[in-house]
């Protein structure tokens, strides 16, 4: 037993003996640090299974407690206690292993420059350098929106170029091109032009929308009464283009005066939360977090809203989430009371709450998908995925089998491999079926599926994890409950713990479902998740097809060749893996046959009198031995 195993032992045993009541427990590695801070409603049974099978912890779990020299805990009257104890303890100490979240919510100015031409920008601190201030924001997010969107609405400039000294110097931006810039740089710009167009989104920015379309309004009349129809026009856009940014932020409007909106999407290894923060109805801010490890959703979904709301002063009466919470009863009392009015947590299920929850779910896939390296669709189908399959983790290593016969015949068998929600053609592999005769598909799987975890386990033996040495996340068997069912057993058998699904097929052979031991799960409704089962299932389907019409095409060439007398299947394989072709035999002479391996004289004249007629050579010479 190493030195590891013998502190894990002895730790377990010092956990059994804790009392099996609420309180915080305190992880603390051999420097004395604390590493991790936890609460419990029994704390022999939480703090124990921290220090018995690693079945279900995940990598940083496993990290912890790899580190874990001595804990101690502090026993409270109530579970509610322990959760407040542990949000203030976490606060103080900041261990490495809980989620932390970066209180980085400063204020926000908005700095406008001096002297002609002016821009503005976004600042975290005013300083004395001659430029104006407005301000302070709360949220950076919103100043950064709304600064955006005045630049686009007012055709004003994002680049870094100076005016009046780069007039002229190079081709305007895509901006000028898409009409989201008047583009300065070409000096067809006035000064006067450029400052009317600034002064009015500073208005903007400091009244509204709705203010600036009134204002922008009687300015339009005034020109058109006034003849100035080229100005009038100008004045029309951008009403138009503040209408058409109105529309867009009622997609992310609330009929909800204040409330907060989580979702969170999960990886291999990470997990993102999104925020969206709503006041007056408004989505007023947005945050993003990435954070390491992979806990069940329940799970981080509370320690999370105990972090941020431990760094946040504001809290809404509505907080909106994307599924269960643990604790919920008591995370919504600890922020009752933090925000001395009551606090309700909802986890909707359909309606306009349902779609704000979905939004929030796409964006923190979208951030996953940036730390990941794949696509924001990719990383939000395999959450999904997860999700509808109720995985303990996000599916990042999927193999997906298939049988491939006719009427029983060339049974073959092909394995696709998707990784990160994208085809890995290098891992692809092919099977001949061969204990199983005639067209006995569940047989085959199994034949299949056997072959595929003894070649694991010999990896294993020899620590190759490459190949078949990794263990996949999920199997998908392309057929139903009875695939599933024949296969499970085995898996067990075998000691294999991977989650097994089959892919079900509507009458139109397209994917219909997902098919359980016991069952089917609808997935029509998850569009994401249902689009990457039918990809997987297409492909499997189209590689093992494949196979066997390939292993149809080599026994119809080989039938051609054992066609011949005294040429069998041994010597038929050996002419044509030398010849290639079975055209490329048909052309060879008899010397080339001769000497090709496996080949005798008498066989090789009986091939080429088979593709060329009777040849004179070999009478020739028997009739002069019979004149002697």
């Amino acid at each position: 037993m190493t030195e590891q195993e013998l502190k894990k032992k002895e730790l377990r045993q010092k956990a059994m003996k804790l009392p099996l009541s609420p309180g915080v427990y305190l992880m603390h590695d051999k420097s004395g640090e604390i590493i991790y801070i936890g609460k419990a409603k029994a704390l022999k049974n939480r703090v124990s299974q921290y220090f018995g099978s690693e079945k279900n912890h995940d990598n940083k779990v496993r990290r912890m407690v790899a580190n874990v020299d001595w804990f101690e805990y502090i026993v409270t009257d109530s579970e509610f206690e322990a959760l407040v104890l542990e949000s203030s303890l976490i606060k103080q100490n900041q261990p490495k292993y809980n989620i932390l979240l970066k209180d980085d919510k400063g204020y926000s100015y908005i700095r406008i420059t001096s002297g002609p031409w002016p821009r503005f920008s976004e600042v975290k601190k005013m300083e004395e350098d001659g430029a104006k201030y407005i301000g302070p924001y709360m949220s950076s997010w919103s100043i950064k929106q709304t600064l955006d969107s005045a630049r686009k609405i007012f055709k004003l400039p994002s680049c870094s170029r100076r005016f009046p000294q780069d007039f002229g110097k190079g081709r305007p931006c895509l901006n000028y091109y898409i009409k989201q810039c008047a583009a300065p740089c070409r000096g067809r710009v006035s000064e006067a032009e450029y400052d009317e167009a600034f002064q009015e989104a500073l208005d903007f920015i400091r009244g509204g929308s709705s203010t600036s379309v009134k204002v922008l309004t009687e300015k339009m009349n005034e020109a058109a009464e006034n003849l100035e129809f080229e100005l009038a026009a100008r004045l029309r856009d951008r009403i138009n283009a503040i209408g058409k940014l109105k529309e867009r932020q009622k997609v992310v409007a609330s009929r909800v005066e204040e409330q907060d909106v989580f979702a969170l999407a999960q990886g291999e290894t990470h997990t993102a939360f999104e925020v969206f923060r709503f006041t007056g109805s408004k989505l007023s801010d947005r945050e993003s977090f990435l954070t390491e490890g992979c806990q069940p959703d329940a799970e981080a979904r509370s320690e999370f809203l105990r972090q941020y709301y431990a760094i946040r002063d504001r809290v809404p009466p509505l907080v909106v989430v994307d599924g269960e919470v643990e604790d919920e009863e008591l995370i919504a009392r600890w922020l009752t009371e933090k925000r001395g009015r009551a606090v309700k947590l909802l986890i909707p299920q359909r309606g306009d709450q349902y779609q704000l929850v979905q939004m929030c779910r796409s964006n923190a896939a979208e951030s996953l998908s940036q730390h990941m390296g794949n696509s924001g669709r990719e990383a939000s189908a395999l959450d999904e995925l997860r999700r509808l399959l109720g995985l303990e983790k996000t599916p990042a290593y999927i193999e997906s089998y298939d049988i491939s016969n006719l009427q029983g015949g060339e049974n073959v068998a092909g394995m696709v491999v998707f990784e990160n929600g994208r085809p890995l053609k290098s891992a692809y592999r092919k099977f001949k079926i061969k204990t199983v005769s005639g067209q006995d598909d569940y047989g085959s799987m199994r034949e299949v599926i056997r072959r595929r975890f003894e070649e694991y386990k010999s990896h294993q033996e020899e620590g190759d994890e490459e190949g078949f040495g990794r263990l996949p996340d999920l199997i998908l068997l392309d057929g139903g409950k009875g695939h599933v069912a024949a296969v499970k057993p085995l898996l067990e058998e075998m000691g294999v713990e991977v989650p097994l699904f089959g892919m079900v097929k509507d009458d139109k052979h397209r994917t219909r479902a997902i098919a359980l031991s016991g069952g089917e799960i609808a997935i029509n409704s998850n569009r994401r998740a249902f689009t990457l089962v039918s990809s997987i299932q297409d492909e499997v389907h189209r590689f093992a097809i494949g196979y066997h019409r390939q292993q149809r095409r080599k026994s119809a060439v080989s039938s051609t060749l054992t066609s011949i007398e005294g040429i069998g299947a041994t010597r038929a394989k050996a002419l044509l893996k030398h010849f290639k072709t079975v055209a490329a035999v048909s052309e060879a002479d008899l010397k080339e046959l001769e000497d090709a391996p496996g080949m005798t004289r008498p066989s090789a004249l009986r091939v080429y009198e088979y593709f060329h007629g009777k040849t004179e050579a070999e009478p020739r010479e028997n009739s002069i031995n019979s004149v002697e």
